[in-house]
C-alpha cells in the first residue's frame, strides 16, 4: 500500500538556524520557509537526491508540535511521511484494520491530501500519508 518515503520531519526550535546548518554545514539544497497555519507549523524543505527533510517549527501558540518541543527542547524526529496512491482507500483500509487515523484528510505542505496515523499503532512513530 505505501509507496516511497516522501520525507522525514524534524521539529526544531529555531528554523533559520536549522536551515542554515543543513545548507552551510551539509551542503544541502534548502527551500524557503512556508507558513502552514492550518497545520500550525512553519516549514522548510531540504531536498536530497532520494527524499526530503522537513524542518518545522511552531506557527502560533496552539501549534500541535509545541508540546513535542516542550518535551524535546533541542528538537528531534517528529514523523515519517509515506506516499500512497489513494488517500481515502488507504485511510479506509487502515481503519478497517483497527488503526487510528488522526482527523480527516486535509491539504498538506505539497498541496496534496494528507492524513496522520496514531504513533501507538505504528511502533511509536507518527506516520503521515500523502496522496501522490
Amino acid at each position: 500500500m505505501i509507496g516511497r518515503l516522501n520525507h522525514v520531519a524534524i521539529a526544531v526550535p529555531d528554523l533559520a538556524a536549522a536551515a542554515a546548518q543543513y545548507r552551510d554545514s551539509l551542503g544541502a539544497a534548502v527551500g524557503p520557509a512556508t507558513d502552514l497555519p492550518d497545520h500550525g507549523v512553519t516549514v522548510v524543505f531540504v531536498t536530497l537526491p532520494n527524499t526530503k527533510i522537513e524542518l518545522m517549527t511552531p506557527f502560533g501558540d496552539a501549534s500541535p508540535i509545541r508540546g513535542f518541543l516542550d518535551r524535546n527542547p533541542g528538537g528531534g524526529v517528529h514523523h515519517l511521511c509515506y506516499e500512497v496512491a489513494d488517500i481515502l482507500a488507504a485511510r479506509d483500509r487502515l481503519i478497517g484494520l483497527g488503526a487510528r487515523v488522526l482527523g480527516a484528510p486535509k491539504i498538506g505542505a505539497h498541496g496534496k491530501r494528507v492524513v496522520f496515523l496514531h504513533p501507538k499503532d505504528f511502533t511509536g512513530t507518527l506516520i503521515e500519508l500523502e496522496e501522490t
